[in-house]
Parts: C-alpha cells; structure tokens; sequence
C-alpha cells in the first residue's frame, strides 16, 4: 500500500515522476477550484510538489481530469507542460482505461450487462437525469458493469466507462435501481457519516506521455468496515 508522503497535507501519493503525479482523492477534496473556495486538490498538489523538492514561485500543475467531489480514488495531474497536451489527448481518444468500484444497495438486474442512456444536465441542480431514448440537449452514455461481490447488506460492481458523461455512473446506476450508498441526489435512502458517496476510481492505465511505458495504478479504498470487506 502506498505510504502517505506528505504529512502536512495528508497527501497520499500513488506514482510520482518528473512529468505527472497520481494521487488517491478523499471524499470532500475537489479537484480543481469553485464557488465554494474550498482549498482544492490541484493547489494540496502543488503546495506538496513546493515543499518537497524546495520550489520557490509558482509551481506547474496540469489537471488531466477530475471525479466528483464525494468520491474517492485516482486522479491524474501533469507536473509538465510538455505532458500536459499528451495527457489531455490519451484521455479524449480513451486510451486511459479507468475503473471504478461501486457499492450499491439492490441487486442488480443481471450480473453484468452493459447500460446505454440518454443523460440530460440539469446545471440549476447539479444533477443527470437517465432516459431510455434520445431527446433535446440528452447526450449519449455507455458504460459496462459486472457484479464483483455480494456483502451482506450490500453490493459490489466494477464499472467501466465508454462516455464520460455528468455523474454517469451515479444517474445510470440509479436508472436501473440501484443508486451508490450515500448518494442521496440519486436515490439512495441515508447519507455517508463522512458526506462521501461510495464510489471509488479503483485503477487507471495509460501509456506515459514521455517514457511511452505502461503504466497501471491501483487506489486503496477507503479505510473503513465496508470497504474493508471488499478486498478480493
């Protein structure tokens, strides 16, 4: 498991070289900042990059993408110029394969099957709604489930996403009745203790922008019963 190795920020860094940084998000942290002026990830980031190798003035960040603020996992960040446009590419030609764990409440209809929508933004709410066909301003969504493991209470999927739409994986898994735990903006009865919702960017691969190496990052999940009896 990787070491936390910044003690001042709480920073869990999961690769670092000269060109990116991943690192695993908690729930709560956003990754770039917004209306709330909540200190965001990309600025922990920089302020660990300052510190550890003694930068004085600006330090460079890229942000290659983001996850909501209450999920958890991997979130990829450029400490380069030159990566940053490579990255941005890999990520829009979907050479970055990423997937996420779910736990979700209800059974889902099969045990693994793949989910095709029409998700709609609501920007006022912050929210997407799912429709079975296509209609005015819906954009289309696609992603792929598999049932990983049944814990008492609860289920566990790994998703894998074709679109990257607004909070695709929680409006779809809600459409087919079974919202993530705590998320109460798509159907889930109670929220998280800690306002998190318990979805988590569990793995990402991708071809280094510079070295042209296979890199394959895995997130620890959070630290707590549930998730703990998840592990395989």
């Amino acid at each position: 498991m990787p070491k936390v190795l910044s003690n001042k920020s709480n920073l869990q860094v999961l690769y670092e070289d000269n060109h990116i940084i991943v690192v695993n998000k908690r729930a709560g942290d956003i990754v770039q900042g917004d209306k709330t002026g909540d200190k965001p990830l990309s600025d922990v980031v920089k302020d660990y990059i300052a510190d550890k190798y003694n930068k004085p003035g600006n330090v460079y960040l890229g942000v290659v993408h983001r996850l909501d603020r209450p999920t958890t996992g991997i979130v990829l960040f450029s400490k380069t110029s030159k990566a940053l446009p490579r990255l941005n590419k890999l990520f829009a030609e979907k050479q970055a394969k990423k997937t996420y764990w779910a736990l979700v409440k209800n059974q889902p209809p099969k045990t693994a099957d793949t989910l095709i929508n029409w998700l709609k933004k609501n920007p006022k709410k912050n929210k997407s709604t799912a429709y079975d066909k296509a209609g005015e301003g819906c954009k289309k969504a696609i992603l792929h489930y598999k049932l990983l493991k049944k814990l008492d209470n609860f289920y566990l999927l790994e998703v894998n996403l074709e679109t990257g739409r607004h909070h695709q994986i929680r409006s779809q898994l809600s459409k087919i009745g079974c919202p993530i735990k705590g998320d109460l903006k798509y159907g889930f009865d109670r929220s998280n203790k800690d306002a998190s919702i318990s979805l988590h960017a569990r793995t990402l691969q991708f071809i280094h922008p510079v070295k042209k190496e296979d890199i394959n990052i895995t997130a620890p999940l959070p630290d707590d019963s549930l998730w703990n009896a998840c592990h395989i």
